[in-house]
């Protein structure tokens, strides 16, 4: 029987395709009454080490992510109510306003988030409502899987094998496109803020980003059907992954994918017919593992809880060189490292909040074992500065080479040098990045420690001056084994 009223509480699923909340509030009560609630704590907050909490990439993404839920809504005939302050507050002053049922929201698993929908749950009780949660945010869904959440597999590939081949992925929920009969009570819709309203700085668009991202669903639909359907790029992704430069190297959806605007089973369902139209080969097969990846880390968060954001992580072991060394982290931080390809990444992050998975594993390498910097410091700083930040994806891949996690290899380490000749192998990369070395030879640029004055004059640079010189001995790189692993 249908309620009257009821609350949907959107959160990271700012999107109506496959939106489970959306859709059992919907069928659940006559008037739906939708709701995002910018935190305070998290848009104006701080992180452990003092960094912005939501920097403002990810913050102007969810901005144009909330507009373009507000307007999706209004094509159906409702409104999306925006409030900035307390979401347990502000979200039961509206349910106990205008009198509804039920608050609907996907349900999160990460502590900050947790105690938000259990403070909300509380206030409810004391006026008779009760939240109601679903789930949106994994391709799996966890009754779906061979074992509970406590007994998952600490190591991804046995995670891998014992679901992929035997558990199927459901199929995504219709999305809704039928007219809703809008609120018949009066309620102040709220205006959208903007960075100003954070105290953030106005993004100056750089020309070198690898995409202007843009935050929405109907932006993140837009690149599914570019990166499969117009382009084939991801017939090539296994092969181009691994790129620094341009927007067609990886899929770019992460950002879509943090923010609950794009679906994971949608992009598995569109992956499949894209294979069985098209063909499948083993880059369709390496976008569906990279989706693995992101359910496998979500699923440590749930069984773990605050271990992933520990010092010690999931084994506990801590290893004593680790310091929280503030002035190491900000020359790694301003990318004045005297090491260019580690300079170059940290440069991007900087300047547009984001950079390739290829040099996020690398920069945290850089830190964590050359640096000796505990690695909690970087994942709190990628936490405020990444337009893509996901808690669970972000604390385990630091984890991960941290050498804290589920991780049966030991010792995991990336050679700097070996990489950037690898992956940048022209200095194309560091160049456009480090335009201060832009006349640096090819074969110096990721060496600029073995520039000779003669060679420093003829480039027009003089280390130590126009560029750092390093802070450890490159050198040490040359011939030493490669033992990380990349995805």
């Amino acid at each position: 029987m249908k309620r009257e009223r009821v609350v949907v509480w959107f959160r990271q699923d700012l999107r109506l395709h496959d939106n489970e909340a959306f859709t059992h509030a919907m069928q659940s009560g006559v008037e739906v009454v939708p709701v995002f609630v910018f935190d305070e704590r998290t848009f104006r907050g701080k992180t452990q080490y003092g960094f912005p909490k939501t920097g403002k990439y990810r913050t102007q993404f969810i901005i144009d992510s909330v507009i373009d839920l507000r307007q999706s809504l209004r094509r159906l005939g409702i409104e999306l109510y925006v409030r900035v302050g307390i979401p347990e507050e502000e979200i039961y002053e509206i349910a106990r306003q205008v009198k509804t049922s039920w608050v609907f929201c996907n349900r999160e698993r990460t502590n900050e988030e947790v105690q938000v929908q259990d403070a909300l749950e509380r206030k409810l009780w004391s006026i008779g409502q009760e939240v109601i949660f679903s789930r949106g945010k994994m391709l799996y869904y966890t009754q779906d899987l061979p074992f509970p959440v406590t007994h998952t597999p600490n190591v991804f590939t046995q995670f891998r094998k014992e679901v992929e081949r035997f558990v199927p992925i459901r199929q995504p929920i219709p999305t809704v496109d039928q007219p809703l009969k809008a609120l018949s009570q009066e309620l102040e819709a709220g205006d959208i803020p903007s960075l100003s309203d954070f105290g953030l700085e106005p993004i100056e668009p750089d020309p070198r980003a690898v995409l202007p991202f843009k935050g929405g669903e109907t932006e993140g639909l837009r690149r599914l059907r570019y990166y499969l359907w117009e382009t084939d790029l991801v017939k090539g992704y296994k092969e181009t992954r691994n790129g620094l430069i341009g927007g067609d190297y990886s899929s770019k959806f992460s950002p879509w994918l943090a923010q609950g605007c794009l679906s994971p089973k949608m992009i598995y369902a569109e992956l499949k017919r894209y294979e069985a139209e098209r063909g499948e080969n083993k880059s369709t097969y390496w976008l569906f593992f990279e989706l693995l990846w992101r359910d496998f880390f979500r699923l440590m968060g749930k069984k773990h809880g605050n271990a992933i954001f520990e010092k010690g992580g999931l084994n506990g072991e801590i290893d004593e060189r680790w310091k929280d060394d503030e002035r190491l982290l900000q020359l790694w931080v301003e990318g004045r490292t005297g090491v260019p390809f580690i300079d170059a990444n940290m440069r991007e992050l900087a300047l547009t909040g984001f950079m390739s998975n290829r040099g996020r594993q690398n920069v945290a390498s850089f830190l964590v074992k050359d640096l000796h910097v505990n690695w909690q410091m970087g994942a709190d700083y990628f936490e405020s500065l990444l337009i893509d930040y996901d808690p669970c994806s972000n604390w385990c891949n630091w984890n991960y080479v941290a050498g804290v996690g589920a991780d049966p290899r030991e010792n995991r380490y990336f050679n700097i040098l070996t990489q950037a000749q690898r992956y940048d192998p022209q200095g194309s990369y560091v160049k456009l990045w480090l335009p201060e070395l832009h006349e640096v030879p090819c074969d110096k640029i990721h060496r600029p420690d073995t520039l000779s004055e003669e060679e420093q004059g003829d480039s027009q640079i003089r280390i130590g001056a126009d560029y750092p010189r390093a802070m450890v001995s490159i050198g040490k790189w040359t011939g030493r084994r490669q033992t990380g692993r990349m995805g």
